[in-house]
């Protein structure tokens, strides 16, 4: 009788041991996902606080050189080309910032126009009210799970922060 007993124990550990080992991978992919976004979203808003900050920034050229600092230094986590980047295959390019105005005709946040009587400081326009920044396209993320080929997730967080420069 106690034979049989251990027989069945040992059954029903074989039918149970790979759900649970499928459980632990997938909390642990689950906590890699969401590390992954965490650090997304503390890099954007790293490049919103940075950007959002400056004096005489042109938000209207995306080549201004304040803006692209501000995207390396959160990027790299320094102003040095040579430091390896904290997220693997997130460049600068990727990176999207949006500057908007509130409209009291529509009571709706907006795009700010790039022109004199819009955001371009260049030309004399002021202040946007808010940056937006976002990666559009998405920074992808594929899920490891054993035997299981899965499509990318794209990852899309967005930060919007009140405007504290001019």
């Amino acid at each position: 009788m106690r034979l049989g007993r251990r027989g069945s124990t040992l059954l029903e550990s074989a039918m149970w041991v790979p759900i649970m080992v499928m459980f632990l991978v997938g909390m642990v992919e689950l906590a890699r996902v969401s590390y992954t976004y965490y650090t997304l979203h503390k890099l954007l808003y790293t490049i919103a606080r940075l950007a959002g900050t400056q004096q005489g920034i042109n938000f209207c050229d995306s080549s201004d050189a304040a803006i692209q600092s501000a995207k390396e230094f959160a990027l790299r986590g320094g102003v040095d080309d040579n430091d390896q980047a904290i997220l693997p295959g997130l460049e600068a390019d990727q990176i999207q910032i949006r500057i908007e105005r509130f409209n009291p005709d529509s009571e709706e946040l907006e795009e700010c126009q790039c022109s004199e009587a819009g955001c371009d400081a260049s030309v004399g326009g002021t202040a946007p009210e808010f940056l937006v920044v976002s990666i559009p396209d998405g920074y992808p993320i594929r899920f490891a799970f054993p035997g299981l080929t899965l499509d990318p997730i794209p990852l899309r967080p967005q930060i919007r922060i009140p405007h504290g420069g001019t």
